[in-house]
């Protein structure tokens, strides 16, 4: 056990291991592999080209899902430090949380879930399990990435019952009402911080959103007031920087001090402990308002921004155009995917249709219809 580790946090020592058994790795702790083979996969790298917000060729300026990813993880990490949990495991969870994603945002995968609806559905944290057990091809004796336990759980998030019956042990605490483990509650409330705190950034960096709005939500209005109190000839960039990292740094210190209040009152002593306790990881009531409100607007203003939509809108048809051509002529797949298609084509379109990234699926697109789904 290491020392460093708070004695309910995950460790090597208590870790329920690999679906494949595999030695011990020399130089490294178990999370430092799974973390390390997580960036060295293909999923990982069709990040950049994935959409956060912004559809991906909208503007270089914006983020992506991987410039979320490793936000994500420099928060998570940050929280996981404070409380003397695993840091590389909620690294390994952070960086792997959105590999399922579709091209196109939360439009996409909508669309998919849509296309889906006959044959079990889609939803991008079980498509993210899905990727590192299955999809990803890197090694010659086990199909996926063959992650340790802890690492899976923390990307599944959420989880219906009737999944949750096909997954087995990891569907367990679905079915049990069982919380993961600390570090995966980090990463979810990580998650969080990062989407609704540098989405307000990209939202004014794309003029879609005005400072003026923003001072209609409290806990932006608290640290743009002391911004503009400390830096009277502040504007532009510096500006919003210098607000959006006070409203981050506000949230990671309220998680921090909230949470260790919450293991303190439940009497936490091991990390059986953590999974028959409620969520121990939490804001502060005052600042689970603040966020609430945050990203009611976010909703209200930025993501149903109609510019937004028009953009979505584009993607949703795409998404809706491949899977509809796929399905009619499984032909037009690539190998690995006519293969699967054998077994259930409807999981195997969708497999190869998330696995796109924006750029990548317009091109499909494109080959296949020949025009944009606008017609430009």
């Amino acid at each position: 056990m290491d020392a460093r580790l708070a004695v309910w946090a995950v460790s090597d020592a208590n870790s329920r291991g690999r679906r494949y058994a595999e030695a011990a790795p020399a130089t490294r702790s178990q999370f430092q592999r799974d973390r390390d083979r997580i960036i060295h996969c293909t999923a990982f790298r069709r990040l950049e080209y994935k959409t956060q917000v912004f559809i991906n060729h909208e503007g270089d300026l914006f983020r992506t899902r991987l410039t979320h990813t490793l936000e994500v993880a420099q928060i998570a990490r940050s929280l996981a430090r404070a409380l003397n949990l695993n840091e590389d495991l909620v690294e390994a969870i952070s960086l792997a949380h959105d590999l399922g994603h579709t091209p196109f945002g939360h439009a996409g995968q909508d669309a998919l879930n849509e296309c889906m609806q006959d044959f079990g559905g889609f939803e991008h944290n079980i498509q993210s399990l899905r990727t590192v057990d299955l999809l990803e091809e890197q090694y010659l004796a086990f199909r996926g990435l063959n992650l340790c336990y802890e690492t899976r759980e923390g990307i599944l998030k959420h989880c219906s019952h009737k999944k949750a019956r096909e997954l087995g042990e990891l569907g367990e605490r679905f079915l049990l009402g069982l919380q993961p483990s600390l570090e995966a509650q980090i990463c979810n409330l990580a998650d969080s911080v990062a989407y609704s705190n540098h989405d307000v950034d990209d939202g004014l960096r794309a003029g879609l959103l005005t400072l003026e709005q923003l001072g209609q939500v409290d806990l932006v209005a608290r640290y743009l007031h002391e911004v503009r109190t400390s830096y009277p000839d502040a504007s532009g960039k510096s500006l919003v920087h210098e607000v959006t990292r006070r409203m981050i740094n506000a949230q990671v210190v309220d998680l921090i001090e909230q949470t260790r209040r919450n293991i303190s009152q439940a009497g936490i002593r091991e990390l059986q402990d953590v999974h028959k306790a409620t969520a121990l990881v939490a804001f502060s009531a005052q600042m689970q308002t603040d966020q609430l409100q945050l990203q009611q607007f976010l909703r209200d203003n930025l993501y149903w921004h109609y510019q937004v939509l028009r953009m979505m809108a584009k993607g949703r048809r795409i998404i809706h155009d491949l899977f509809d051509a796929f399905s009619v002529d499984v032909r037009l797949l690539p190998p690995m995917y006519q293969t699967m298609a054998h077994e259930d084509k409807a999981r195997a379109v969708a497999d190869y249709v998330a696995g796109m990234t924006d750029r990548y699926a317009a091109r499909e697109h494109h080959r296949i219809f020949g025009s944009s789904p606008s017609g430009d």
